[in-house]
């Protein structure tokens, strides 16, 4: 009995120190803001460093038809794929639904004419930091304008998408408003190692240094000042480059906000766990579950953040491997109920658009480079840096749609961004607004940019 006593009581005080180191943490860390991080532009191509060709040269998407070819055999070589239990999309993809699935990649997707559709935009790629980036550069018509100004707007994608998500909401961007006074000009990058834009050839190239690599092409563009809207990665990017770079972002608009100061977080804890004490009655359910429905969706950030290079050679060697993965996303991050439906909703999506998206990661061969960012984004310099804790000054516009992966209130928000200026919540959509919502997502933007000039 006395041994159990003593045992109870080294683990309570054990518990105690454990409590008191957490809170010293934090309220150290909210005493103490970070600096504004020092990322610098360093050299990420192969070989030594060497200056880059600042030459912007036009690009055709355009693949030979070996490739094609290859392509046609590994799918018609895939295995019959017959799970034991069929039950949605709870156990992940339902391959029952990827049977039928492939059917229509095999039989009624034409690989000819998306690639001329996906060449309707100008596009370029240009060197910076030793890399080809990979850009599409859309302007409004200049018989249009009628004295409007033109605003440069870097619009940033995220994995696992491409600039392919864009294709119906640039011109909605570019095309003149009666309402407004301006116009986008859209600059559309491909992340490096993701699609048409080489991968670093070193180790470390993380979100801060992309988004250095960005405004390096938008200086190179002739854009002093401009405007970054961005999901997923895009966002977080979009965040990067307004704390490295306040002075040349006019605005920052994006439609997966997030807020990493050490206030914010402990702050975001609490609203997990007692939403009572942000949210309204009404939408109370639907945050309670968020916090379970981010640990059900996220064994792959974990497996990407770690080994990515270990399920990047599945993916690479089985294109059926590859869309499953992908598409399960597109799935689940779309609308969260869809677990339970055989087809897990993505017959209420556009196929030939989601084989758009897998196309170019299969033709590109980039699915390992692109899953790369996530172990580069617990990179040891980063945290050193402090780029996670960082404040965002720049206005700000956020929108969440229903089904976002996870939504954080205003109130948390406003400790990571000191001028937050727009805050919707939309009762429909999910992760992939620009493609799914591309109407909704543009007209925040264009409300975002209105209230922004008000401000001024």
């Amino acid at each position: 009995m006395k041994y159990f006593t003593m045992g109870c009581a080294s683990n309570i005080s054990i518990i105690v120190l454990l409590i008191s180191l957490v809170t010293a943490y934090f309220v150290y860390e909210y005493l103490s803001p970070p600096p504004v991080p020092k990322v610098e532009l360093n050299y990420w191509g192969p070989g030594k460093e060497k200056p880059d060709d600042k030459t912007i040269k036009p690009y055709k998407i355009k693949f030979p038809e070996s490739d094609l070819e290859d392509l046609r055999k590994r799918i018609s070589n895939t295995r019959t794929l017959t799970p034991p239990i069929v039950d949605g999309f709870n156990y992940g993809f339902n391959t029952v639904y990827l049977n039928k699935f492939v059917e229509f990649w095999k039989n009624k997707y034409n690989w000819t004419e998306r690639e001329t559709y996906l060449n309707k935009y100008p596009q370029f790629t240009t060197e910076i930091a030793g890399l080809d980036i990979h850009f599409i550069h859309a302007k409004p018509d200049k018989s249009l304008l009628k004295g409007r100004k033109v605003l440069p707007l870097l619009m940033i994608h995220g994995w696992p998408g491409s600039v392919v998500e864009f294709y119906k909401i640039i011109p909605m961007l570019t095309t003149p408003r009666p309402d407004a006074d301006f116009v986008f000009e859209v600059i559309a990058p491909s992340l490096p190692g993701y699609a048409f834009s080489e991968a670093a050839s070193k180790p470390g190239l993380h979100h801060g240094h992309i988004g250095l690599i960005f405004n390096e092409l938008m200086d190179r563009l002739g854009f002093k000042q401009y405007y970054v809207q961005g999901g997923d990665w895009g966002s977080i990017i979009g965040r990067a480059i307004s704390i490295l770079r306040p002075d040349r972002v006019l605005g920052y608009h994006s439609n997966s906000c997030a807020a990493e100061t050490p206030k914010a977080k402990l702050y975001m804890l609490l609203f997990y766990f007692f939403p009572k004490l942000f949210i309204e009655e009404s939408l109370q359910e639907k945050y309670v579950s968020q916090f379970p429905d981010m640990l059900h969706e996220s064994g792959y950030f974990h497996l990407q953040a770690t080994k990515p290079d270990t399920i990047g050679v599945a993916l690479t060697d089985s294109p059926v491997g590859l869309a499953a993965y992908i598409l399960e996303k597109f799935s689940t991050w779309t609308d969260r109920e869809w677990r339970s439906l055989q087809d897990g909703g993505l017959e209420n999506l556009d196929k030939v658009e989601l084989l758009d998206n897998i196309m170019i990661y299969w033709l590109t061969n980039s699915i390992t480079t692109s899953m790369r960012l996530y172990k580069e984004y617990f990179a040891d310099d980063i945290i050193k840096h402090g780029l996670f804790q960082g404040i965002t000054t720049v206005p700000t516009g956020c929108i969440f749609f229903k089904h976002e992966i996870a939504i954080s209130p205003r109130q948390v928000l406003e400790l990571g961004y000191s001028n937050l200026i727009s805050y919707n919540l939309q009762t429909k959509g999910g992760h992939f607004a620009a493609l799914e919502l591309p109407e909704i997502l543009s007209a925040d933007i264009w409300n975002f940019l209105k209230l922004l000039m008000k401000q001024k």
